[in-house]
C-alpha cells in the first residue's frame, strides 16, 4: 500500500487517509475467538466445548469491533509517527470507501497539530516589576483591621448612625405600591459602610438615630441579582431600632492571645503581623509582575492555537464554575446554563501562553530544580501553624508536588524574561495592592 499522505485542510487542521487489511483483521478475530472458546460458558455446553460458530455469534461482533479499532489505531500511530507530527486532541475518524482497494477498509482521520512556536525577542518586551514598601503604618493599618474584626457593639440611644456602626432596623419596600419578595425584614442588622446594602440604602440610614423613620426611593441596578426587581425603582420605609457603636479591643496581651500568640506577647504579635504582611505583599507584588510579563509575552505572539486544546480548557473552566456554584450552595448548579463562549477568549489566551511558556522552558532550559521546589514548598508552609507537616505532605504527594513545580517553572520564566526585557520598576500603594483602597 502507498504511504499515507498528510493533507493540510486549514490552519493547524490535518487529514490522513489510512487503510487496514481485512485479512489481518479476520486473522486476529479468529485467533481471539479461539482463545475465548476455551473458557466461554454457553448454555447447554460444558466450558470450552461450544462450537466456534456459536462463539462467533455471541462474541464475534464485540471482538471484531475491538480488533478494527486496534488495527486502525496502530495504522494511524504509524502514519503520524512517520510524518513526525505532534497531534493536539483526539483524531476524528470516519469510514472511507472511495479509492480503497479491495480487501482493505479505509478511514479518514482528521486532527489538529501543535503549532510551530518561536519565542519573541525578549529584549524588545516592555514589562513592569512591582514592589511595595511595608512600614510601621502598614502594620498599624493591619492591626486596626484585626481590631475592627473583633469589635463589640454597644447601643447608643442618641447616636447618629455612621460608618462602622451596627444598625438594626425594620424595612419594607414596594414597587408601584406592591410589596416584593425579599423587600422587607424586621430587626435586620448590618454594619454601615461595608457595602452590604446598596449605596442609596446606606445613604438613607446615615445620620439617623434609634426611633427615627425615613422613606426614600431606591433604584435597583440593571444587573441586580434579583431579576424581578432589576432596573426598577422601589420605595423603602425604614425604622431604626438600634444604633450600636463599635468598641475596639486594646492591643494588649488578651488581644495577642486572641490572634494565636499563646504567650500574649504584644511585641511578638507585631513581629508576626509584619512577617505575614511581608509574605503576602511579596506574593501579590510577584503576581502583579508575573501578570505584566505574561501579558507582554502574549502580545508579542500571534501563532494559531489548536481548537481542541481551547475547547478542553473551556470545558474545564465551565466544570470549575459549576463546582464553585455548588460550594456556594447555589441550587441546580449542575443544570444552570453556563455558556462556554464566556470563557473562550481567556481559554485561547491560556493555551497560547502555555505553549509559549513551554517553548521558553525548553529553549532556555528553565525547568524546575528540586531545590527550587523544596524552597517554594517551605515558603508556602510558613502560612500554616505546623510548617513541617505541610512540607512533608507536599513532598510525599506527587500531584501536589507537581503543582508547586508548575509554579516554580513559571517563576523561572518570569525571572528569565526580566533579565532580558526592558523593565520599569514601580512602587505600588499598599492599599491598592491589598485591595483595601
Amino acid at each position: 500500500m502507498q504511504q499515507p499522505v498528510v493533507e493540510t485542510l486549514s490552519g493547524l487542521e490535518r487529514r490522513i487517509d489510512i487503510v487496514v487489511s481485512v485479512a489481518d483483521v479476520e486473522k486476529e478475530v479468529q485467533s481471539q475467538l479461539k482463545r475465548v472458546a476455551r473458557t466461554a460458558k454457553i448454555q447447554g455446553f460444558r466450558p470450552g466445548k461450544a462450537p466456534l460458530s456459536m462463539i462467533e455469534r455471541s462474541h464475534g461482533p464485540g471482538i471484531r469491533y475491538d480488533v478494527i479499532n486496534a488495527e486502525v489505531g496502530r495504522a494511524l500511530d504509524k502514519a503520524i509517527g512517520d510524518a513526525s507530527l505532534r497531534i493536539a486532541g483526539t483524531p476524528d475518524l470516519e469510514p472511507k470507501t472511495e479509492g480503497v482497494e479491495e480487501g482493505y477498509m479505509g478511514f479518514s482521520a482528521t486532527f489538529e497539530v501543535y503549532p510551530e512556536v518561536t519565542a519573541p525577542d525578549l529584549s524588545a518586551l516592555q514589562v513592569t516589576r512591582s514592589a511595595v514598601q511595608v512600614g510601621d503604618a502598614e502594620v498599624q493599618r493591619t492591626i486596626d483591621i484585626l481590631r475592627k474584626q473583633r469589635a463589640i457593639y454597644e447601643p447608643r440611644d442618641d447616636r447618629a448612625a455612621q460608618d462602622d456602626d451596627r444598625v438594626t432596623l425594620d424595612f419594607a419596600g414596594t414597587i408601584d405600591g406592591v410589596a416584593f419578595d425579599g423587600g422587607s425584614a424586621e430587626d435586620f442588622p448590618f454594619v454601615l459602610g461595608q457595602g452590604r446594602m446598596l449605596p442609596e440604602f446606606e445613604t438613607a440610614v446615615r445620620g439617623l438615630k434609634a426611633g427615627d423613620t425615613a422613606t426614600f426611593p431606591l433604584e435597583f441596578p440593571a444587573d441586580y441579582g434579583g431579576k424581578e426587581v432589576a432596573g426598577k425603582t422601589a420605595e423603602f420605609k425604614i425604622t431604626i431600632k438600634q444604633v450600636a457603636e463599635p468598641v475596639l479591643p486594646e492591643v494588649d496581651a488578651e488581644f495577642a492571645k486572641s490572634l494565636g500568640q499563646a504567650e500574649g506577647d504584644v511585641e511578638k504579635l507585631l513581629q508576626d503581623v509584619r512577617a505575614n504582611i511581608e509574605r503576602e505583599v511579596k506574593a501579590r507584588a510577584h503576581a502583579r509582575t508575573k501578570g505584566s510579563v505574561m501579558d507582554a509575552l502574549v502580545a508579542a505572539c500571534s501563532f494559531d492555537v489548536p481548537k481542541a486544546l481551547v475547547q478542553n480548557d473551556t470545558q474545564n473552566r465551565v466544570a470549575a464554575a459549576r463546582e464553585e456554584l455548588k460550594q456556594r450552595g447555589v441550587p441546580n448548579a449542575d443544570s444552570l446554563p453556563i455558556p462556554p463562549e464566556t470563557f473562550s477568549a481567556e481559554s485561547e489566551r491560556r493555551v497560547r501562553l502555555g505553549l509559549l511558556v513551554s517553548e521558553l522552558v525548553n529553549s532556555a532550559e528553565l525547568r524546575a530544580k528540586p531545590e527550587q521546589v523544596r524552597a517554594r514548598i517551605e515558603e508556602l508552609a510558613q502560612n500554616y501553624e505546623q510548617p513541617a507537616q505541610v512540607v512533608a505532605y507536599y513532598l510525599s504527594d506527587r500531584e501536589r508536588r507537581a503543582e508547586i513545580e508548575a509554579l516554580v517553572l513559571e517563576d523561572n520564566v518570569v525571572e528569565h524574561v526580566l533579565s532580558k526585557a526592558q523593565v520599569t520598576d514601580e512602587t505600588v500603594d499598599f492599599d491598592e495592592l491589598m485591595g483595601t483602597a
